[in-house]
C-alpha cells in the first residue's frame, strides 16, 4: 500500500496518509523511549513485535464489540487504521500497584487492588503527562460528561476482557495506558479506541516467577527486551512469521517457560 505524507510522528509510531481518505498507515518504529524521552535507544525488532501484538489485541476487541481504530494489519510493521482526532488524554487502567503509583502514595509495589483504578493524564510531553481531575478534563472541554462516561466503561470493559486474555496464558496484566479518538462519519462523531495495545504499553508479569515482560525491561536496565516480547507473543499464539527476530534465543528468559 502506498503511503502519502507524514501526519505525524511520535516516539515509536509514525503516521502516513494513505490512499482511502479518513484513513492513515500506522508504522512502528524500533525506537524505546523511557521518562518522557529522557532515556532513548533503537531496540531491533520492538516495532515488528508491537504491532503484531497490539494488532492481535485490537482485533479481538473489534470482535466483542468494542470499536478501535484497526482496520488490518499491512505488513510487518504497518496497520491501515481510522484517522480520529485523538483525546488529548492517557487513560491508566490499574491492578496492581507500581511505578509512579507506588512512589506518589507509598503504596507497596506489588499490593493487588480490590477494584481497577482509572487515572487520567494529560497528554502533553512538555509538562511531562500531568496527572489531572475529572474537573480539569470538564473544565477545559477536553471531554464531555457523556464521553467521559463511555470511555471509563469502555476502559474497564477492555480491562476485563484483557485479564481474561493474559491470565490464560499465564501472564498478570499489572497495568496498562489507553488513548481514544472521535471518529467523524456522516457528520457525526463517536468515540472509539486508539493507539496501540502492546508491551509498550501494559506492564505484564509472569504469574509464576513475575519476571517482567514489557518496557520495564528497558525503563529498569534489565535487559532482554525484544525476548520478553517475544514470549508474550508466543504465549498469545501469534508469533508464526519468519522475521529477522524469529530466531531469537530467550536466554535467561527461557525459564519462563519452564514454570508456565
Amino acid at each position: 500500500m502506498k503511503k502519502g505524507k507524514k501526519l505525524y510522528e511520535g516516539k515509536a509510531k509514525i503516521l502516513y496518509a494513505a490512499p482511502e481518505k479518513g484513513t492513515a498507515i500506522q508504522h512502528f518504529k524500533d525506537h524505546a523511549t523511557a521518562f518522557n524521552n529522557l532515556k532513548q535507544s533503537t531496540i531491533e525488532g520492538k516495532g515488528i513485535l508491537n504491532n503484531r501484538i497490539s494488532e492481535h489485541i485490537l482485533s479481538s476487541l473489534n470482535q466483542i464489540g468494542i470499536e478501535t481504530h484497526l482496520i488490518k494489519r499491512i505488513n510487518m510493521r504497518e496497520q491501515l487504521i481510522k484517522l480520529v482526532e485523538i483525546i488529548p488524554i492517557e487513560f491508566v487502567i490499574r491492578n496492581i500497584a507500581t511505578g509512579s503509583l507506588t512512589k506518589r502514595l507509598k503504596i507497596e509495589d506489588g499490593t493487588v487492588l480490590d477494584k481497577p483504578l482509572i487515572e487520567f493524564f494529560y497528554k502533553n510531553d512538555e509538562l511531562n503527562d500531568p496527572m489531572i481531575a475529572r474537573e480539569h478534563i470538564y473544565a477545559f472541554e477536553w471531554a464531555t460528561v457523556e464521553e467521559l462516561e463511555f470511555i471509563v466503561n469502555q476502559c474497564l470493559r477492555i480491562n476485563d476482557f484483557m485479564q481474561g486474555m493474559f491470565k490464560g496464558v499465564g501472564i498478570k496484566l499489572v497495568d496498562f495506558k489507553l488513548e481514544f479518538g472521535r471518529l467523524i462519519q456522516n457528520e457525526k462523531k463517536r468515540i472509539i479506541l486508539a493507539d496501540e495495545i502492546s508491551p509498550d504499553t501494559c506492564r505484564l508479569w509472569d504469574v509464576t516467577s513475575e519476571e517482567k515482560l514489557d518496557k520495564d525491561r528497558f525503563r529498569k536496565d534489565l535487559g532482554n527486551l525484544i525476548e520478553a516480547y517475544q514470549e508474550v507473543a508466543r504465549r498469545l499464539n501469534i508469533l508464526h512469521e519468519e522475521t529477522n527476530i524469529s530466531s531469537v534465543k530467550f536466554g535467561k528468559l527461557r525459564s519462563i517457560r519452564n514454570k508456565k
